[in-house]
Order: C-alpha cells, then structure tokens, then sequence
C-alpha cells in the first residue's frame, strides 16, 4: 500500500511553523513545551532561532509523544481548525476571490499539498456536491486517525468561508460529545465505516457572502505582500523535496518534478530562487541522504546504488558522493561494516 521508500521519512518536508502551532496548541491545553518535546529529540531542533523543515519521521514523534497528553478524539479536528488561511502562512486572498467554487475547492487541495504533505487529496465533483477525498501517502500507524481529523479541521477552516454545510466521512470510528462537535464544526454531519475518508461539500444552499468583508478582515490581521509571497515560495521549496524524496532516481529532475506540480521548469526554478535554494541543491539533498542510509544500512551494490539515485554509472555516483561527504562511497560502507553492532 505505501510505496515510499523507507529513507524519504528522513527527508526535510514539513516546515517547523506548522510543529510550533501545534505545541502552542497543546500548551493552552495545559501542557508545556518541555513535556511535549521530552524524548523526541527535537529540543534542539525546534529552538525557535531559525527556521527550518522536519521530516516525517521527526513530525511523527513528536505527535506520538503528544498523544499521552490527549484525552479527547477531536482534538485533531480541533487543531485543523487552527490551520485557516492565516494559519497556513499561504493567507490565499485568491481563494476569497474565486466565483466557482469547484475552482475554490481545487485551489484549497493544492495549498494543502504544498504545505502539509502528510496525505494527498483528491477533488471530484458529482451533480450538486464536491467531495475532497484524502489519500494515505505515508505510513502513520496508529496516528493515521489523528492526520486525518487535522485535514478535516483545516478543509472546514479554509471552506467554511463560503460553505456552511458539510458531510465528513470517516473509514473509522471514534467516540465523540456531540456538544462538543456542534461547538468545533456547527452544521456538519459525521458517518463512520464509509469507504473512504472525505469531506463533502454541498454546492446547493450556500449562502451569499461578501468577499470584500472577509477579505479585509484577512487583510487587517495579514502580515505583508512580500512576507506572504516568500512563504509561497519557502512552500514550494518543500513540495520539491517531498517529490524528490518519493523519486530520487531518474523521476526526480527539475523537468519531471516540474511536470508533476504543473508548472515549467523555468517557474519552478524562479520560485526555488526566490526561496534562497536550487533544484541542484535540493537533489543533492535527498540523494545524499539516501546515499549514507543505503551505504550505512544495506548490502546494496554501489552500482545498483548509483541506478536508484539516477546516476548514469558508478563512477558518476561516487565523484558526487565524494563532493557530499569527503570520502568514497567504499569508505563509508567499510567504515559500518567494521563497527561491531
């Protein structure tokens, strides 16, 4: 079922922003950072000085370690909402602008997919509904549940501007106060057991509203132009490296991934400037992070290394390898292989 490889869970994609609102989130609800981060090995990383991204593998940690301090089953849905368009660092006055909402509910699915690759989505529209289904990309265990109830708070957040009703299907259950459900998502109905998990958005009944109203209260709260568009930009940067960690071979060029996120090369290559990093950079990235997991931890010849990381030959690989690290690919495996486990 889930076809990353198991080195791409190392590969930086999710920015840190996004783990600070979450442990702000859980310090109003009584519980401190310390707690929070203890035995995750993130202190350090999430210091605050600078910004950066965690890969999945850190992001699952530190939601495993938030989850002895949960005692209810929406808290999830609850933290979602917390990601609106503010929340998302994107703001997407676009969105507020759009007259079809079949092309709002595209565009909501395509932030997402930038900022928060954890599931991926899927848009379709039948006679008077639009369902946004959420697809497992990742392997989350036991906290699979938890993710999905986040995508579900952040699509009511971000469709709740020009929707009031909603239809969210789970393929699982969980117990819930339906006081509190009423208070988190007013108008909204739950199913369980159901195919697929997915949030349905009648297109009948939506009540008229003012865009000009809500966008300037977005505005009023709004950091400015140029703040939003480096985000922009600093997000695209991470949907490159999810891509690239899913294709570290031959898939993962600047043309291919370019393909995939449905611009050109030349785009993608401006926005990833604007950023402050290259598509070389980030490839290299990925690839050497790969690299050092397969030397350290498999017996995989260093020609068939070289074919999954998209290199024409071995010796291109180990010319690369030796740039990355300052030793050969030989010297790193002889060097694990002789370590007593």
């Amino acid at each position: 079922m889930f076809k990353i490889n198991s080195m791409a869970y190392e590969v930086p994609l999710v920015s840190d922003l996004y783990a600070e609102r979450f442990i702000q989130f859980m310090e109003n609800r009584g519980i401190s950072r310390d707690a929070l981060l203890e035995g995750t090995g993130l202190k350090d990383v999430l210091s605050g000085s600078v910004n950066t991204l965690l890969s999945m593998n850190q992001l699952t940690k530190l939601m495993e370690s938030s989850q002895r301090f949960i005692d209810d089953d929406l808290a999830g849905f609850e933290f979602g909402k917390m990601l609106d368009l503010q929340g998302h660092g994107l703001l997407g006055f676009a969105l507020l602008k759009q007259k079809d909402f079949r092309d709002l509910a595209n565009m909501i699915v395509q932030y997402l997919r930038v900022s928060l690759p954890i599931l991926d989505m899927k848009v379709s529209c039948s006679g008077e509904e639009i369902r946004i289904a959420l697809i497992d990309v990742w392997d989350l265990g036991n906290l699979r549940p938890f993710f999905v109830k986040v995508y579900m708070g952040s699509i009511y957040a971000l469709t709740s501007l020009i929707c009031r009703r909603f239809y969210f299907e789970f393929d699982f259950a969980f117990s819930h106060d339906d006081e509190n459900w009423k208070r988190l998502a007013p108008h909204a109905r739950l199913s369980f057991s159901a195919s697929q998990n997915q949030v349905v958005l009648p297109l009948s009944g939506r009540p008229a509203r003012d865009g000009n109203e809500e966008l300037s209260y977005y505005l009023a709260s709004a950091r400015s132009r140029d703040e939003v568009k480096r985000n922009e930009h600093m997000e695209t940067a991470a949907r490159v490296r999810e891509l690239v960690s899913r294709y570290p071979g031959r898939e993962g060029t600047l043309e291919r991934v370019g393909e995939k996120m449905g611009m050109s090369a030349r785009s993608l290559r401006y926005h990833l400037k604007m950023a402050g990093v290259s598509f070389h950079d980030i490839r290299n990235e990925v690839r050497k992070t790969f690299a050092v997991r397969y030397l350290k931890e498999t017996s995989m010849p260093l020609n068939k290394i070289a074919e999954v990381l998209g290199y024409s030959d071995q010796a291109s690989f180990t010319k690369a390898y030796r740039g990355w690290t300052g030793v050969t690919p030989g010297d790193t495996r002889r060097k694990f292989s002789s370590t007593p486990s």
